[in-house]
């Protein structure tokens, strides 16, 4: 059968980091959800590995996953009241119309821009 169109354990075809195909990556190696998972983040510490495989979202064809090493990570920043502060009026802007300013209660559409009646209003009087 051969080997996996993505195996490169030395790192000499795929931009020097060493490259592993989906669900054959080492286990000692995690990716940031995995980390975040445990508490973790990578800390400025290098990719240590990458997961490529094949997609048909990516318009490259291909999608990466970057690897890090759990060992050489730091605990994940606790959360500031200033930090809550700011993500709470962030997700209250994604969630105001700027037609009505009205929060609705829910994240707006990008593709609409609008809420739900506002986009209906419009599509009517058109």
């Amino acid at each position: 059968m051969g080997r996996p169109r993505f195996w490169d354990p030395q790192g000499e075809r795929f931009g020097g980091i060493p490259t592993y195909p989906w669900q054959m990556a080492p286990a000692d190696l995690l990716t940031r959800r995995q980390l975040r998972a445990r508490g973790l983040r990578p800390g400025g510490q290098d990719v240590a590995a990458q997961i490529m495989w094949r997609s048909r979202r990516s318009t490259s064809g291909v999608r990466v996953a970057y690897l890090y090493r759990p060992d050489l990570a730091k605990p994940v920043r606790p959360m500031t009241e200033g930090r809550r502060r700011a993500l709470a009026a962030a997700l209250a802007a994604r969630r105001t119309c700027p037609a009505c300013g009205r929060d609705a209660g829910y994240v707006l559409p990008a593709h609409l821009g609008v809420c739900l009646p506002c986009a209906d209003a419009v599509d009517l009087a058109a």
